[in-house]
């Protein structure tokens, strides 16, 4: 028997006792360069963006680890959202993959989630995560055990796979092995998704070793359920819940325009101990008052403007509820969001969305606000567009208005400034300028503005029947002649 003292074998790296980090099976080459190409980026340029991510999991960590113990599930697939989303529950890629899983629609609809204009559950981490984990348990067994057959084929979809297999390599026993050999024969995205995976799982794994020490992850979310029966906004609850709207959004990520479908109960979370409160509040509350906008469908020729001017709200207000419509591509069909106040505003857009026609002159329907001042002599609203080196004082000026006036037919405070783009409702008893767009014709020109078609015509020297085009400026009287 040796004297030598007994030597304590070396602790298992994760690699070792992780099956999809256990890299005994990669060939010498490419892939391992691109592993290390990932694991460079993350610890040296990317090293900012890849502690965001660790630091957001830790928000979600709890509720995935614990659908990955339940399925029995390897826990290195926790590191999944860093690379597909950044652990952002309402991240959108180019291809229209939504949420921190990034399903696609037909995938999530194919699963039961809701996915809506105004619901989509592939944005609610609590929703998405069982049927993500689910989804790769299956695919984990349909290729015989093979994790970076599983991974391809989330990311490309199992379709996509199987033709490759079933090209390249007929009959044969799926593996990891078989992956990499053929991995040159997938979509150029999914050759670098398993290794890019790998990376991000191996610094996951230990990241003050690989140099990013002092994370602070963020805090899981406490919250109580409560249900509404019918369309209540989040600020809304917030407000009876007494609670940050920040937080109720981070809470219900799936309210895509925060505000629940009506008609129909709605499951909603709210800040923990906060339900009682909440559910009582809600009982005294006037069914009128449960929402504080609403959504109007855009006509034939409206701008941001128009819709501002149509339910008594600021331009800026539109365009700050509806942050990825650009002002000067919107389109007719396109719905947008209207802050509004609860009880003041909702009989207009009853009206407005019980109106008969889509023609144009909507804005005319508009009721005065008996609290706004008018100039004497007023007798139609316009909308103005500024334009660069524009100031309030200019427009007033233009319009034969004051300062103050413009303020408050567009509720702009003492310290809000305009920019070009911006388009503010303007009350006017003077001739204005109108610059055709695509559509136009005379007679509906004068709808708008409310003057007759044959005045219009004659001001601007124009027959009846002339043809007017894109761009031309047609000057508007101050009254109808």
């Amino acid at each position: 028997m040796s004297d030598r003292p007994l030597t304590a074998l070396p602790a298992p790296t994760p690699e070792e006792l992780d099956p999809i980090l256990d890299s005994r099976w990669v060939a010498e080459g490419e892939a391992p360069r691109e592993i290390g190409a990932w694991m460079d980026y993350w610890t040296g340029r990317g090293r900012a963006e890849f502690r965001l991510f660790l630091e957001r999991m830790g928000r979600w960590e709890p509720l995935v680890d614990g659908e990955l113990e339940r399925l029995g599930l390897p826990a290195t697939l926790k590191f999944l959202p860093v690379i597909e989303s950044g652990y952002t529950p309402t991240a959108v890629s180019g291809a229209s993959a939504v949420g921190m899983w990034q399903f696609m629609a037909p995938t999530a609809r194919g699963f039961g989630m809701e996915v809506t204009g105004l619901v989509d559950e592939r944005r609610d981490p609590w929703v998405a995560t069982p049927f993500a984990l689910e989804f790769l348990a299956d695919l984990h067994e349909r290729y015989d055990g093979s994790w970076h057959l599983a991974l391809a084929a989330y990311n490309s979809g199992p379709g996509r796979v199987d033709r490759v297999l079933r090209r390249y390599a007929p009959g044969a026993p799926p593996s990891d092995s078989l992956y990499w050999a053929l991995r040159e024969r997938l979509p150029r995205e999914t050759r670098g998704f398993v290794p890019k995976f790998i990376a991000a799982a191996r610094i996951g794994s230990d990241p003050t070793g690989h140099g990013l020490s002092g994370l602070e992850p963020h805090a899981p979310l406490a919250f109580d359920e409560v249900v509404v029966p019918d369309a209540t906004s989040l600020d809304v609850v917030a407000r009876l819940a007494e609670a940050d709207q920040r937080t109720l959004e981070q809470l219900n990520p799936q309210l895509v325009r925060g505000l629940t479908p009506a008609g129909v109960p709605a499951r909603i979370r709210v800040p923990a101990g906060s339900g009682l409160q909440f559910q009582a509040a809600y009982e005294t509350l006037p069914p009128e008052e449960r929402v504080t906008f609403v959504e109007h469908r855009v006509r034939s020729g409206e701008t941001f403007g128009h819709v501002a001017l149509l339910y008594g709200v600021r331009t800026a207000d539109i365009q700050a509820a509806n942050p990825r419509v650009d002002p000067r591509r919107v389109q007719i069909g396109q719905r947008l969001v209207v802050p509004t106040a609860p009880s003041a505003r909702l009989a207009l857009a009853q009206r407005v969305a019980e109106a008969p026609s889509a023609g144009r002159g909507d804005e005319a329907a508009a009721e005065p606000d008996p609290t706004t001042p008018r100039p004497a002599g007023v007798t139609r609203a316009v909308v103005h567009t500024v334009t660069e080196g524009e100031s309030l004082w200019t427009i007033a000026r233009r319009y034969d208005a004051t300062v103050s006036e413009v303020r408050a037919w567009n509720r702009i405070g003492s310290g809000d400034v305009i920019h070009p783009g911006d388009e503010l409702v303007l009350q006017t008893a003077l001739d204005v300028e109108y610059v055709v767009r695509t559509g136009d014709t005379l007679s509906g020109i004068a709808d708008r503005f409310g003057v007759r078609t044959s005045e219009l015509a004659r001001v601007n020297g124009l027959s009846l029947t002339e043809v007017i085009r894109p761009g031309d400026r047609v000057r508007i009287p101050a009254s109808g002649g």
